[in-house]
């Protein structure tokens, strides 16, 4: 595995994947990812970039998409070709780096990567995304998920923290926050989408206050 040296939190997913359960909130899709995979046309081939237990891998491969589910974590990987094997479903389970994604240009029709890419600094920021532009077919979509900016200051209240590079942070005490994390406003993420067209861009919390994320939908440019 290619890892750079801030693209570590895999490793505190790992053990947190070994322990989840079907009923937590990981196990559970989220609608805006099957409402856009309901678009596409039926079979499409889609790379879930972080698949964590499958819970969208699973459910797109049930409705019928080619899926590739992909994650840094060996008990993530083990954990869905388990699952899928258990409910007949066809998914290529693949355990890689995100800044180094073993497929051949232009593979996929639709990329998925909820609540990933932001897991490092902006060097494996940047990495990904070129790696996402690369393995997405041209007119092929990209819906994504980043931490935002404006969520720092609620992390700064909770932990003490400290930027080690331009809006990468690691915060003191038990999580993955222990391992770097990519904040960014608005222009600083469309800087870095070389090679998309943003259809959807929005900011707002998750499941807890002041836990805002970025939202995107783009295109791959021909």
């Amino acid at each position: 595995m290619n890892e750079m040296t801030t693209d570590t939190a895999h490793r505190y997913w790992n053990a947190r994947w070994q322990k989840s359960e079907a009923g937590s909130p990981w196990a559970i899709p989220e609608p805006w990812v099957m409402d856009h995979a309901a678009s596409l046309a039926p079979g499409a081939r889609i790379l879930d970039l972080g698949a964590g237990i499958g819970r969208h891998a699973l459910a797109l491969a049930e409705m019928g998409h080619q899926v590739t589910a992909l994650d840094a974590a060996e008990a993530s990987v083990a954990a869905i070709a388990a699952a899928a094997f258990a409910r007949g479903l066809a998914i290529e389970t693949v355990e890689a780096s995100m800044t180094d994604l073993p497929f051949e240009d232009a593979t996929f029709d639709h990329v998925l990567a909820w609540n990933v890419i932001y897991h490092g600094d902006e060097g494996v920021v940047r990495r990904t995304l070129c790696e996402v532009a690369r393995v997405t077919r041209p007119g092929g979509t990209f819906l994504a998920t980043m931490l935002s900016a404006r969520r720092l200051p609620v992390e700064r209240a909770r932990a003490k923290g400290r930027e080690i590079s331009r809006n990468t942070w690691v915060f003191e005490g038990e999580g993955d926050k222990v391992h770097p994390h990519y904040f960014c406003n608005a222009p600083d993420l469309l800087s870095l989408l070389w090679g998309f067209e943003v259809f959807t861009l929005f900011d707002r919390p998750h499941e807890k206050p002041g836990s805002w994320h970025w939202h995107l939908l783009a295109e791959r440019l021909g």
